[in-house]
């Protein structure tokens, strides 16, 4: 640390009084001591409280490194006579900055070194120099680090922590099980499970028990893949720790379970949705994050196409109907009617909504959660919200034939229903309304517009370029010869997929007087959509393929996610 840095520190942040100030300078440099040791021998200050006002006097976070654990990936990304050399330690690589642990954050000479050295920016951060050490140490052995060692080291941890003897004997004890899962490692793992996976944008953790390993997976951008693997008596341990944050049975290994928590990791709220489900080996176990930090995203921004975007405000702006928006479920449908929400948020309208579970919370909006075990369905529920005078009603879902009765009904008593449905298009949405009874003048008279939806990867901004496609693809495309689109090879950035984030493609199907009389004929779903063709819909494979052309996504994402038209 810098002689400016300790002299504000000792005076400014500790209140030392400049005689003992001196004292503690002078005591340093005469023993060659670092200052927070003679600090913390004089009992003046804490060892980690030190460093937490040194980082606030750096303008820089504090890290406790020995409660990371670090991915193998960021292991070999910094080699390790550089670690050593420059002793500094990986943390974590998002948005292609890679955050590093060190002594001194304010080294340029070290951070620029290591930024001609990977090719990446870097991000400092500061660590106690004796734990920074021993985690180097410990990251970086004589053999090369792999995630076996960073189990092993895990499973050492556990069993150091507990009874090896009643451990080996019965994991399946549920007083032991109760006991292990409250224990430091096991809940520290847990915690950075969670904690790496919201900082890779991640929106499921998969923990799934094998023969002889525990696996975990995440879901990012819509696709699988592969993060950890651990022993498999690791385990036990756990599942058990995620049941108990939900507060569920952790005897009940026999039947599937449900569950919820919430946490806060740094400056994040994070809304948790657990699902256990048994095996042959163990319990599955699926963990959906919400980040109730991020808030809706404006219409305009939801990537829609510039004129559907127009008709979509303005059909929402209608003062009763319905809209409904389709596609299956992780399609981003409920990001897309709290964007509705938030451009009708105002204080002259009475806003409620009905969901399972609640998402987002906007001001002034009544939200309220299905709870079946109370009676609160989505049918009981959208009846007492009619007493409640509102003006637009938000259903999370329209599940059953009575749920669909009764917003219909609202719709044609002067009220804005928002809702969704899971159907493969918008055309589609209309006949599935017909077979759950809807009447098809219902239908017709009440519903504004479907828009269907899908979410494709975007292409990642650091190392896409033009590709020209392969023949196979670009016949299925019915792209032109020479076409070239957009492709990323991976980096470091993106994690080595090409693709990071995902932008949404829409289909909005409005209902004209020609589709409202083909509804009322009962005609099928092919010929509704035939007609919306011909009156300048646009499909979801032609807008994923326009936003294809502009280099957003690519073409193996289009014919991934999109059907034929």
């Amino acid at each position: 640390m810098t002689a400016v840095a300790v002299e504000k520190l000792l005076r400014d942040r500790l209140g030392l009084n400049d005689t003992l100030a001196d004292e503690v300078a002078n005591e340093a440099r005469t023993t060659g001591q670092a200052v927070e040791d003679v600090l913390v021998r004089r009992g003046l200050v804490r060892r980690d409280e030190f460093y937490d006002l040194l980082a606030g006097e750096l303008n820089v976070p504090f890290i406790d490194v020995s409660n990371y654990t670090i991915e193998p990936g960021l292991l070999a990304l910094v080699p390790a006579d550089l670690a050593r050399r420059l002793r500094v330690l990986p943390l974590f690589n998002v948005a292609g900055t890679l955050t590093v642990a060190l002594t001194n954050p304010t080294d340029i000479n070290v951070l620029d070194e290591l930024r001609q050295a990977l090719n990446v920016e870097v991000s400092p951060v500061l660590a106690d120099p004796q734990a920074l050490q021993e985690a180097i140490n410990a990251w970086y052995p004589a053999r090369d680090a792999t995630s076996e060692h960073r189990a092993a080291r895990l499973e050492h941890a556990v069993r150091e922590a507990t009874d090896d003897e009643a451990l080996t004997k019965d994991l399946d004890d549920a007083r032991n099980l109760e006991e292990l899962a409250s224990e430091a490692p096991v809940v520290r793992l847990v915690n950075e499970l969670i904690e790496k996976a919201l900082a890779v944008r991640a929106s499921d953790i998969h923990i799934e028990p094998d023969e002889d390993r525990m696996h975990v997976r995440i879901r990012v951008d819509g696709v699988l893949r592969e993060n950890e693997q651990y022993p498999a008596r690791l385990h036990p341990a756990v599942s058990s720790r995620v049941k108990i944050l939900c507060g569920l049975d952790i005897s009940e290994k026999r039947r599937p379970q449900d569950g919820r928590f919430n946490t806060r990791l740094g400056d994040r709220d994070v809304d948790a949705r657990v699902s256990t489900f048994p095996t042959v080996f163990g319990e599955n176990v699926v963990i959906r994050l919400l980040d109730k930090t991020a808030g809706p995203v404006a219409v305009r921004d939801l990537g829609m196409a510039e004129t559907d975007a127009a008709r979509f405000e303005s059909l929402i702006a209608r003062p009763h109907g319905i809209i409904l928006v389709t596609g299956p479920t992780g399609s981003g449908k409920t990001t897309t009617l709290y964007s509705a929400l938030g451009a009708l948020n105002t204080v002259d309208r009475n806003i409620i909504t009905l969901e399972d579970p609640v998402e987002y919370r906007l001001p002034l909006v009544r939200h309220c959660q299905i709870n079946p075990r109370a009676g609160v369905t989505f049918a009981s529920g959208l009846r007492a919200i009619l007493r409640q005078d509102p003006d637009i009603i938000m259903v999370g879902e329209i599940r059953d034939s009575e749920t669909a009765e009764i917003a219909f009904q609202a719709a044609l008593t002067g009220h804005l229903v928002l809702s969704t449905l899971h159907t493969n298009d918008a055309a589609s949405a209309l006949t599935r309304l017909a077979d759950m009874g809807v009447e098809p003048f219902l239908i017709s008279s009440s519903v504004l517009a479907i828009l269907a939806q899908r979410l494709v990867r975007r292409n990642c901004e650091k190392c896409g370029r033009p590709e020209p496609l392969p023949e196979s693809v670009r016949t299925r495309l019915g792209a032109e010869p020479g076409e070239e689109f957009v492709r990323g090879p991976g980096c470091s950035s993106c994690s080595s997929t090409g693709y990071r984030g995902r932008v949404g493609i829409y289909e909005l199907l409005t209902l004209s007087p020609d589709i409202r009389d083909l509804v009322m004929a009962g005609r099928s779903s092919e010929e509704i959509k035939s007609r919306a063709l011909t009156e300048g819909m646009s499909t979801l494979r032609s807008d994923a393929l326009d936003k294809a052309r502009t280099g957003l996504t690519s073409a193996e994402e289009v014919l991934r996610v999109t059907p034929a038209d």
